[in-house]
């Protein structure tokens, strides 16, 4: 008897945390992924790294680089693999050129923030992001602490 996969209790393959932290997350979008077959078996594995991604424009189209899929041994031994490869984003042309009119601005970028199954595809979460300073960045994790502090303040007291 054949057994049953187990179904994947999350749909997130890869999250991209450091942007949040570096980013202003502006606005969303959600973009298809141009994927090689051996780069999907690896997404089903969770082999996708996100950190440090960010997405260029070129000749009208978006490419996401700094992205890693880390090939399966056994899925790649037949053809050549590259882990690093810029891989195009599929956007509608008005998405495509909301974003190039905002990365054309000072301090404008965009950033992958995440990769997710949509049903059987493959899904990138793209976002327009401005950089944070440094003393920005510091205000961020004071408040964050300072939330989480009065969380705990508020269990003890409710005890």
């Amino acid at each position: 008897m054949a057994k049953k996969k187990k179904a994947p209790t999350s749909n997130t393959i890869a999250l991209n945390k450091k942007a949040r932290h570096d980013y202003f997350i502006e606005e969303k979008f959600e973009a298809g992924l141009e994927l090689q077959g051996w780069e999907v078996k690896s997404c089903r594995e969770g082999k996708a790294q996100l950190t440090d991604s960010y997405v260029i424009f070129k000749n009208g189209e978006a490419w996401l680089l700094g992205a890693r899929i880390q090939p399966l041994p056994s899925a790649s031994t037949h053809f050549v693999t590259e882990p690093d490869r810029t891989r195009r984003l599929l956007l509608n042309k008005r998405e495509l050129s909301k974003l190039i009119a905002a990365v054309e601005q000072k301090g404008h970028t965009v950033v992958a923030t995440a990769l997710y199954w949509k049903k059987h595809l493959i899904k990138c979460e793209i976002a327009l992001a401005k950089g944070k300073a440094m003393h920005d960045k510091r205000d961020t994790e004071k408040s964050r602490d300072w939330n989480r502090e009065k969380q705990r303040l508020m269990r003890t007291e409710n005890r």
